[in-house]
């Protein structure tokens, strides 16, 4: 019998946790314990919203103390983290300016910009990446343009995970699923596009050629003098927790719910048709084959809205948005309004507002008020991606900390008429450790982490009830969310 300890550091937008999961090869058992948990918060600096870099790192290694103190010694680490954020590094490997966040407001205007100047439709044939305004390409255009003396000193870019890759073990990587976010990767050759580069004003020298992930990018010696192997598994959080969403049929789709709702299909084979294009669908890498999905905002605005009103209790929350009238106010969660505005209660009321909706006053009417929109959202992406397939998407599995709710999966299954099925909720974490154990030797391929992944960690399912209350809603929610409205054209409200 062999026992390995993995360890999985899964770091979202608003917190990040260092995890242990303990693999038995005897019975296929995986258990996984929290060692530690620590927030993730943007601070202001030099005028921008960036990421505290120092303080996550200082948690990941107060972590890795805490295991090596427990006298538990690793067989490998991986780390995962969101997309399209990068950190600059001059020649000696330290950082220069400052590791901006995604929501800061630097790139507004950049993506009209690159559609106007190269093409929407050329950008999307070179990438297959979904149109966003804060994408690593737009990024790096508004560093050209705004952050000269910052770009003078660079000779290196990472991103997040593989800089923190570096910081454990001295040696670069640039992981592909990550890489795939930023826009800047050719989709037919899989390497940095150098005309997008050119545009974006910087050096193609600053990146590496990308690697798939499950390599061992080098090793972090703890105190007692032991290298344990860090291996790049799927960064991407997104591509970790497809990695362990249960998928055993080719009906199924996915819905990784958490700050962002990512909702899509696995495809060998990227789709970037005219079709794919309008729907502004993106195809973003996997561990095997293509994540052929849609970005929705999701419980971003939920988790604004309980920061705001200090709502600490959201159980009680959910269970009185369950009892507020289906549809009464509508918005379009994906429209840039949302983006990162001072105020979500009042985004959201001004909104509704705006479209002579009921506006909502009290915080479950608030909450009901996400819960429905993005479940009319769910099922317009649904139909999106089953005309894309041209074949019926049966079930729909959800996963992450959104699945944990049920009245959104409810209402899920009762918008799309799909049986939904829940869970597991810590996939990004069960992901990052399942593309350790492929590489250790101890688990065959996907389909067989799937298998130990559903053997160990049971699903709750979700039968549709009437779709008559979202039928009637449907025209009024297309209406909202018209192409003009979304993230992806980045225009002025």
């Amino acid at each position: 019998m062999s026992m390995r300890n993995i360890v999985a550091i899964d770091l979202g937008a608003s917190s990040g946790r260092v995890m242990l999961a303990q693999w038995s090869s005897a019975n296929q058992h995986i258990s996984l314990r929290e060692v530690c948990r620590f927030p993730n918060q943007r601070v202001r600096r030099a005028g921008y919203d960036c990421w505290d870099l120092d303080a996550l790192e200082r948690a990941i290694r107060a972590g890795l103390a805490q295991l090596d103190e427990e006298g538990i010694v690793p067989d490998s680490i991986g780390i995962d983290t969101w997309g399209v954020d990068l950190v600059l590094l001059d020649a000696k490997g330290e950082r220069v300016g400052e590791a901006v966040s995604y929501r800061d407001k630097r790139t507004e205007g950049q993506m009209a910009q690159a559609m106007d100047e190269l093409g929407r439709e050329a950008i999307y044939q070179r990438t297959g990446i979904q149109f966003l305004p804060f994408n690593t390409l737009y990024q790096l255009r508004a560093l050209h343009q705004q952050q000269p003396d910052w770009q003078a000193q660079v000779k290196h870019a990472l991103m997040i995970p593989d800089y923190l890759h570096y910081r454990l073990t001295g040696k670069m990587n640039w992981e592909y699923t990550n890489a795939t976010t930023t826009q800047l990767l050719n989709i037919e050759t899989g390497e940095w596009d150098k005309d997008l580069l050119s545009w974006a004003g910087v050096d193609a020298a600053w990146f590496g050629k990308p690697s798939a992930p499950g390599n061992k990018v080098g090793e972090w010696i703890n105190s007692r003098g032991n290298a344990i192997p860090v291996v790049a598994v799927a960064t991407h959080d997104t591509a970790s927790a497809v990695l362990a969403t249960p998928l055993m049929n080719d009906d199924a789709a996915y819905l990784s719910s958490g700050t962002w709702s990512l909702m899509g299909i696995e495809s060998l084979q990227p789709c970037t048709s005219r079709a794919a294009l309008n729907a502004n669908i993106t195809n973003e890498g996997g561990a095997e084959g293509y994540r052929v999905l849609k970005n929705i905002m999701g419980l971003w605005l939920l988790q604004r809205v309980c920061d705001e009103l200090h709502i600490t209790d959201l159980c009680a929350l959910i269970d009185e948005a369950q009892q507020q009238p289906a549809c009464l106010a509508l918005i379009n969660p994906n429209h840039h309004r949302f983006i990162n505005p001072t105020s979500m209660v009042q985004e959201i009321q001004n909104a509704c507002a705006e479209q002579h909706m009921s506006i909502p006053q009290n915080p479950a009417a608030l909450a009901r008020t996400i819960f429905d929109s993005l479940a009319l959202l769910y099922r317009q992406v649904l139909g999106e991606l089953s005309q894309l397939r041209n074949v019926p998407l049966r079930q729909l599995h959800v996963v992450g900390g959104g699945s944990q709710n049920p009245l959104l999966n409810q209402l899920c299954a009762d918008a799309c008429q799909l049986p939904v099925l829940a869970g597991p909720i810590e996939a990004s974490t069960l992901g990052n450790v399942g593309c350790q154990l492929i590489a250790l030797g101890e688990l065959r391929d996907v389909a067989d982490l799937r298998r130990r992944i559903s053997q160990n960690f049971p699903l709750t399912t979700f039968e549709p009830h009437s779709s008559s209350v979202f039928a009637a809603h449907q025209a009024r929610f297309a209406a909202l969310s018209q192409p003009a409205k979304e993230l992806a054209y980045d225009k002025a409200d």
